[in-house]
């Protein structure tokens, strides 16, 4: 069944509606807790509805797997599993039990991607809240950048685990007090991608570790836990992937060469067997490249994979003329490093087709972007009167 012959009747198009107006209510209401205004969270709601539109329409003209989520969640015999199941059986409370069409499901699964959007969103205004201007709006950019809201605006995995992406990126601004918002984010990566839920537990027990500032009870205790916790999640990823536990190194070799030719079709298929790692980081993260342009689409993909170049590169300055423990230290930087990395260099390795990476890599992109803006940029310079009245506050 195609999506465009579903019904989209008027009570259906209700439906839709209802979740909008649902959505407006969650966005007023998540506000203060990512310490936006009322006028910045209506705009990235409105903003990433609109792409969510753009997405339904996508879909209803050149098919996708939202289509085979929706369908097959009308099914009356579904059970749960981790990934795919997950996002059927979710789907499944909101088709057969609300009575939602594709279009209102679609709309739900973007308030998952708005509240990542908005986490984003609020650590980069908190990185950037005493830089210049300049820093502030390029940061503004990135949030606004169309294919963050396109690919985390729809029916499926992407607004879920770019949901626990900016959640986890969140947390680590201020671990103590938001751990739990990295339960969360765990657990709703688990959902769909538990691959990726394991990486999050290696960044975390890592951090703890290699921390020098945070006290050895406190190493000990949250390290032993986040390990324990990897410990648990990395063999549920690699069974969803398809290696077994039992694998040795052989057979993960093995694995990463046969998902290096997997996907080798269609336009956006990229040969990256022969390619060496850096090649395949670089393909990854800033192909197609402006001059790999053949359409529409990688018109759109290619200016912002040339904007997030920039980044790279100004960012990646700044990284090397500025003191290593800045840059590993604040804001638990050491958990979106080692996560950044290991994602990064996973899914460079095992990902043949541009459109997979387009979608996948902001798994991992908003906390690359967070930790090279933070590096950029001058504090903004205060006036006179205002260091006066702050000089005479401490006198």
């Amino acid at each position: 069944m195609h999506v465009s012959d579903l019904s989209f009747g008027s009570s259906q198009m209700f439906g839709a509606l209802i979740v909008v107006c649902v959505g407006l209510v969650l966005a007023m209401s998540v506000r203060h807790f990512f310490y936006a205004s009322l006028r910045r969270s209506l705009a990235l709601y409105s903003w990433h509805t609109l792409f969510s539109i753009f997405y339904i329409a996508y879909i209803v003209n050149f098919g996708g797997d939202a289509t085979m989520y929706y369908v097959n969640s009308l099914d009356s015999d579904l059970h749960f599993s981790f990934g795919t199941h997950a996002v059927i059986f979710f789907t499944s409370f909101l088709s057969d039990g609300f009575g939602l069409s594709f279009v209102g499901c679609s709309l739900f699964f973007q308030m998952f991607g708005f509240i990542g959007l908005m986490a984003f969103d609020a650590s980069l205004r908190e990185v950037t809240n005493n830089k210049t201007r300049g820093t502030r709006m390029l940061a503004s950019l990135f949030v606004f950048l169309p294919s963050v809201s396109f690919w985390s605006s729809g029916l499926g995995k992407d607004s879920i685990s770019f949901f626990a992406v900016g959640l986890a990126l969140w947390a680590s601004l201020g671990m103590r007090r938001r751990w739990w918002l990295l339960v969360i984010s765990i657990i709703a990566m688990l959902l769909v991608r538990p691959h990726m839920a394991g990486i999050l537990g290696l960044g975390l027990a890592g951090s703890f570790v290699l921390q020098q500032r945070v006290p050895m009870v406190q190493r000990l205790l949250f390290g032993g836990l986040a390990a324990a916790s990897a410990v648990v999640l990395v063999p549920l990823g690699l069974d969803y992937a398809g290696v077994a536990e039992s694998s040795g190194a052989t057979d993960l070799i093995e694995y990463i060469e046969d998902r290096q030719v997997h996907n080798l079709t269609g336009g956006g298929a990229v040969d990256i067997a022969n390619m060496n790692l850096p090649m395949q980081l670089f393909t990854y993260l800033f192909r197609p490249t402006i001059v790999e342009i053949t359409d529409i689409f990688s018109i759109a993909a290619a200016l912002d994979n040339l904007i997030l170049l920039f980044l790279f590169i100004v960012g990646g300055w700044n990284l090397i003329m500025k003191p290593l423990p800045v840059h590993l230290l604040a804001h638990n930087r050491m958990f979106l490093w080692i996560y950044s990395a290991i994602t990064w260099a996973v899914l460079a390795m095992t990902t043949a087709n541009l459109g997979i990476a387009l979608r996948q890599k902001w798994m991992f992109v908003p906390m690359l972007v967070f930790l090279l803006i933070s590096v950029m940029g001058r504090p903004k310079l205060q006036n006179h009167s205002s260091m006066d009245r702050r000089i005479g506050c401490q006198i």
